[in-house]
């Protein structure tokens, strides 16, 4: 393990303590010190340089790199490269992007070295307990590590919750769309909850007993479990709900941010992954945004009047189907990804290794997993037979929470962007008609006929037609 940070330091103990001896390095030796304390009485092997680290290994070399993503990768390979013989196996662990991965994977395959790109998800407490693992690289790289990449994953009731995704960057690419569907998720969630406090006028007490409800149910995951306990802290300094004392500025660290890109890149529709990254951007504007609210009025939050019981399974239900569209959206982008690069994932077996470990862990995964061995191609989450039934059957609550937001004025762009896109893909005739007149008649664009589209693209003056009209 090079790279003894939170997350280099919890996965070298969950190696140690399944009983693989483990050599460790970090550039700043004092870490590698205060990690063989807390290690103590594990089989852990501390060195002090590259060359004491490659030393210490056997052949064919297993390294996990650690490091922050970007040009520290490529540093620490060009510091172990000149040390590592035919054969040996370099594992970038980090959130790398995956045309990085593709690159360093061909150039270390170039120099007879297997190089493997393997998300890790379910940050501190995974690493150490057992995370989500999404390998890519060669499949013969991959057998190498299997016994202890299944060892220290999750288990659920399939098995570990690990994989072998695919050829050289399908691992990280797999895991950057994850990280672009916890953003979705977790801005869904941060809306429900704006309804029921907003709207509803639920306490915090109340919003925590909501949620372990909600736990409970369909929406039984990792996230709406913490956000109830989230609830439940009081802040020590003030005795107040914990949750009110933390300023609304969100962060980032740029797997959403490439997910979106690559979205675009691949011409795939991701509006609610889209919509939560636009959210924390503009969260960052906390200054500004509080300049506008002196200036600029809404509706008046008036006290609720209606049924909350209601409300709160409306805002159940919106949450659930949005959910589901956001999953749509990302597995598609992860079957465009698959077709292009040809890497062959298989998206029932992605969602199986998510169903423990890694932060979106939820029980609506299985769920996923089964829509996918009834139909392998299937086009859309929303045109599977259990999926379809569910967003029909409660859209119109779907809809009368967003209404509510929209109503009192309360952002739920995820929720929004969520309903359009239903809205947008079932619809079979939309208004993009007149986009592509608009494109024709300012840029020659072209345009197909309703009526023949098959003898393919048209022009029209149009200006000359508007003179003989």
């Amino acid at each position: 393990m090079i790279g003894l940070a939170v997350m280099g330091e919890n996965l070298a103990l969950n190696i140690a303590r399944h009983g693989f001896k483990i050599a460790v390095f970090n550039r700043d030796t004092a870490k590698v010190e205060r990690f063989l304390k807390r290690a103590e009485g594990q089989p852990v092997v501390g060195t002090c340089s590259y060359e004491e680290f490659v030393a210490a290994l056997e052949r064919p070399r297993k390294i996990i790199l650690l490091v922050k993503a970007g040009q520290p990768v490529d540093d620490v390979i060009s510091h172990i490269k000149p040390l590592l013989s035919e054969g040996d196996i370099i594992i970038d662990g980090g959130n790398s992007f995956f045309q990085d991965t593709r690159r360093r994977e061909k150039e270390l395959s170039a120099a007879g070295l297997n190089f493997i790109g393997s998300g890790v998800s379910g940050g501190e407490s995974g690493a150490l307990n057992g995370p989500s693992l999404m390998p890519g690289g060669k499949r013969e790289a991959y057998e190498q590590i299997r016994p202890i990449w299944e060892a220290i994953a999750a288990k659920v009731d399939d098995g570990p919750c690990v994989t072998y995704v695919g050829p050289d960057g399908a691992g990280h690419y797999v895991k950057m769309v994850h990280n672009g569907i916890e953003y979705g998720d977790m801005q869904l969630i941060a809306e429900a909850y704006s309804i029921l406090k907003n709207v509803a006028r639920l306490s915090t007490g109340e919003l925590a007993s909501v949620f372990n409800e909600w736990n409970k149910g369909v929406l039984n995951s990792y996230l709406i479990e913490i956000t109830a306990n989230i609830f439940k802290v009081k802040d020590p300094e003030t005795g107040n709900p914990l949750v009110d004392m933390i300023l609304d500025k969100a962060g980032q660290k740029g797997t959403g941010k490439w997910t979106a890109e690559i979205a675009l890149e691949m011409d795939i529709a991701i509006p609610t992954i889209q919509a939560a990254i636009d959210s924390r951007v503009m969260s960052s504007q906390k200054d500004e945004r509080v300049e506008a609210s002196k200036q600029l009025s809404g509706p008046s939050v008036t006290p609720f009047s209606g049924d909350k019981k209601q409300l709160i399974d409306a805002v159940h239900d919106a949450l659930y189907a949005s959910k589901i569209c956001s999953y749509a959206q990302g597995m598609n982008l992860i079957r465009k990804g698959s077709e292009q690069y040809n890497w062959n994932i298989d998206l029932g077996e992605i969602s199986r290794i998510w169903k423990g470990g890694c932060i979106i862990r939820a029980q609506f995964l299985d769920k996923i997993k089964q829509a996918y061995q009834r139909r392998a191609d299937l086009p859309s989450l929303l045109l599977d037979p259990d999926f379809k039934a569910w967003v029909l059957e409660t859209q119109s609550r779907w809809r009368q929470a967003v209404g509510s937001a929209t109503a009192a004025g309360i952002p739920v762009t995820a929720m929004s962007a969520s309903l359009g896109y239903f809205d947008t893909y079932r619809t079979a005739n939309l208004p993009l008609n007149l986009t592509q007149a608009q494109r024709d008649y300012f840029g020659s664009h072209t345009y197909q006929r309703t009526d023949r589209p098959e003898a393919g693209f048209v022009h029209t003056e149009w200006e000359k037609l508007l003179e003989e009209s």
